[in-house]
Order: C-alpha cells, then structure tokens, then sequence
C-alpha cells in the first residue's frame, strides 16, 4: 500500500494529513507520558513542523501501524526520539525478510518487501538490539509478534539476522537466516527529530 505522495515523488504531506497526523501524535503523547514525562509537547511540534521530511517519515510509521512516539530526547544531539510503539510488531511491516541481499537469494516464495529497504524508503532506521530493550523497559511489546533488528555485521555476512521478542515477561534475542520472513514478524523503527 503505497502513499499517494510517495508514488509521486513528493515527500510532502498535505495541510490536511500533517494537521491529522499531529493531532494523532499529540494524543498519543499525552496518553503515554510515562514515555517522555520530562518533555513538553509544544517543543515537539514546533520541531516537527520545521522538518517536513520527518513529519513525512513519521506518517509512513503511522501508515504501517507503527503508532510513532517519543520516547527520548537526545541533549547531545538535540534530537527528539520517536520509536515504534504499537502492542505487536506494525502490520504493514510484516512477512518480509532482513534485507535485500536476502530477498533476492531466495529462489521461490519471495517476501514482497525486506527490513532495511523498507525502513530506508521511509526514512527511518531499524531498531538496535540496545533500543529493542529501552523499549521494553516502557511497556510489554511483541507479545505475540517479533521484530528484525539492526544486524551486526559479522553475523550478516554469515548469512544470518537478529530478531527479538518478549515472552515470560522477559526479553530474547534470536538469530533466523535473514532470507526468512513469517507472518507475524516484523520490524520497528527509530527517527531522530
């Protein structure tokens, strides 16, 4: 399902779509503020609406059912973190591979999408496994689901790629071929503002 913005080329969101798209960042700011409870909305929305390509990839996370939220704010950087914070591992991610490399080694039953190339066309960045775990640490996600993370090199050049997951109120981490892809396996995303 691709954005009607995105097959022209333009990376802009209408009036309409950033007015809605803010609305739905806002409330879910306020519902979740044991997330970011240090931080004031207003800051948030004045950076988003000085960086309309953010604002677009944070619509491409709402899109695929991301449900994007703050989760930090960088001083070093001066950033404002938002990760994907949907229950499960988003929907409009799931049953592809880890990259392209493995997309293509696969000689039948091919993913439609893989990870990485989704997350790049969306201006976003896999989670890390470090990141995996700081969103742990604010509520009970991929219950039911699992999510690629950001592989380390030296495994992906063995051909393999990292998952995680949590079950028994505990966190795990695994490794699958990267050419592999299940239904209820996604990936979540990160975006620095």
């Amino acid at each position: 399902m691709a954005n009607t913005n995105e097959i022209n080329g333009n990376k802009d969101l209408s009036i309409e779509q950033r007015d809605n798209l803010l609305k739905i960042l806002k409330t879910r700011f306020e519902k979740n503020m044991n997330r970011h409870n240090d931080l004031e909305w207003n800051n948030v929305q004045a950076r988003l609406e000085n960086n309309p390509e953010k604002l677009w990839s944070l619509n491409e996370m709402e899109r695929t059912a991301g449900e994007p939220d703050v989760v930090g704010y960088d001083t070093d950087t001066d950033e404002y973190i938002f990760y994907d914070c949907s229950a499960e591992s988003p929907k409009g991610r799931r049953s592809i591979c880890y990259d392209r490399e493995a997309m293509d080694s696969r000689k039948e039953h091919k993913p439609e999408n893989n990870a990485k190339d989704m997350a790049y066309d969306m201006g976003i960045e896999l989670l890390t496994e470090e990141q995996y775990r700081e969103l742990q640490k604010l509520g009970k996600f991929d219950t039911k689901t699992s999510s690629w993370v950001k592989t380390p090199e030296k495994i992906r050049k063995l051909g393999g790629a990292i998952f995680c997951d949590r079950r028994y109120d505990t966190v795990f981490v695994y490794h699958n071929g990267a050419e592999s892809y299940y239904g209820a396996r996604g990936f979540r995303g990160v975006l620095r503002v």
